[in-house]
């Protein structure tokens, strides 16, 4: 059984989805990247992660979609938002996933730094192996 932490990715900008993966593995997560609705739904059912990764302007279902979906699964995770659009959508989907069921949300804007992935995601990682 595996005792790494998992971190499931879905962008619809297949570069930045790969970036964080790599920037995940490096870290020690067992990472996913999609950039399909149904393959994070299947894979968050498959194996419900440790940490997600998500953008909110995505074709098919955005982030505040997958943050609804998210709640009636009752999500445990902790979860990035990171966007390169209006900060007031990610921050929408952040309040509706920190209200309806008390989320751990945090928000970034595109473009990211690698310096400042790396620290959000050790911050992440922290909380998800804590107490």
């Amino acid at each position: 059984m595996s005792t790494r932490k998992r971190l499931l990715i879905i962008d619809d900008e297949a570069d930045f989805g790969r970036f964080v993966g790599d920037v995940g593995t490096d870290l020690g997560y067992e990472t996913v990247v999609t950039s399909v609705p149904d393959d994070f739904q299947a894979a968050y059912r498959a194996a419900p992660p440790d940490v997600i990764v998500l953008d909110v302007v995505m074709p098919k279902m955005d982030g505040i979609e997958i943050v609804r979906w998210l709640v009636d699964q009752n999500c445990r995770a902790r979860i990035l938002i990171i966007s390169g659009y209006n900060p007031l959508f990610a921050t929408a989907a952040r309040m509706l996933g920190e209200q309806a069921s008390r989320m751990d949300i945090r928000q970034m804007q595109k473009p990211v730094k690698l310096a400042e992935l790396r620290a959000a995601l050790t911050e992440v990682l922290g909380k998800a192996t804590g107490p």
